[in-house]
């Protein structure tokens, strides 16, 4: 801080340059280590930050256009808080997005607080006070939302597909990535339409309303029916039609 000529000069503090750049070497190290350990989530991270950079900034701008995202945007939520908040679950009406939700991690045993903290391993961005990393939060904490809007569980093959899921969705690369990881171990097997599951994920999410645009606190008071219909959220046919002991067999769980 600087006095001069009467004017008080305030230093200005370090910006950022935008969304970092593509490390395709990184994403490949990192997606090996998912494939040889599907329960390795630190690795879905750093994939996503090695690629989803341009892809999440993006995102934030075109909340901006969206008729509730400048306010969305200006009140910069942080979803995780909202979803740890035990009373607010409860509150949710039988049937609701929420409920469902609320169920799920609870049967799971999974916390938006506990996927926030691997998010953190390895670099400390995903906090940093800027709209991009806000965005990306946004995007952390609402998948396993996905998972409830888009009937997809918590299996190998459910990851998967919600993968390319999330690719129709964000054009995020390192959603990608993941996806064709998963597929080419997938084509291994030919019992099962595994490869096809996966595709029809990506096209599901391709013809469905824009998920990272949606008021999250309104989203889950409606029902869930009346959501994936309003949504355009067809059924996950071919990943239905796959018996669930057969899901974890070839294809690695993504997140």
């Amino acid at each position: 801080m600087v006095m001069t000529a009467g004017r008080l000069d305030v230093a200005a503090p370090p910006q950022r340059q935008g969304p970092p750049k593509l490390d395709w070497g990184h994403a490949l190290r990192s997606l090996k280590r998912l494939l040889a350990d599907k329960d390795d989530t630190t690795q879905v991270f750093e994939i996503m930050r090695a690629l989803n950079g341009s892809a999440t900034a993006k995102a934030y701008h075109r909340l901006l256009n969206t008729t509730q995202g400048g306010r969305i945007a200006y009140e910069r939520r942080e979803f995780a808080d909202r979803l740890m908040d035990d009373a607010w679950l409860d509150s949710l009406p039988e049937g609701s997005v929420g409920a469902h939700y609320r169920n799920f991690i609870r049967a799971e045993q999974l916390s938006a607080g506990g996927l926030a903290e691997i998010s953190r391993q390895g670099a400390q961005a995903i906090d940093e006070p800027h709209p991009y990393a806000w965005m990306g939060r946004r995007t952390r904490d609402v998948h396993d939302i996905w998972h409830i809007l888009s009937g997809y569980h918590r299996d190998g093959l459910g990851e998967a597909c919600l993968v390319g899921f999330s690719y129709a969705q964000t054009k995020g690369l390192g959603w990608a990535l993941i996806a064709l990881g998963a597929g080419s171990r997938a084509r291994k097997s030919k019992e099962y339409p595994y490869v096809q599951a996966i595709w029809q994920g990506y096209r599901r999410g391709k013809a469905a309303g824009w998920l990272l645009g949606e008021d999250y606190e309104r989203l889950m008071a409606e029902p869930l029916e009346a959501a994936r219909r309003r949504l355009n959220l067809t059924p996950p046919t071919i990943y239905d039609s796959i018996p669930a002991a057969a899901r974890d067999e070839t294809v690695p769980a993504a997140a």
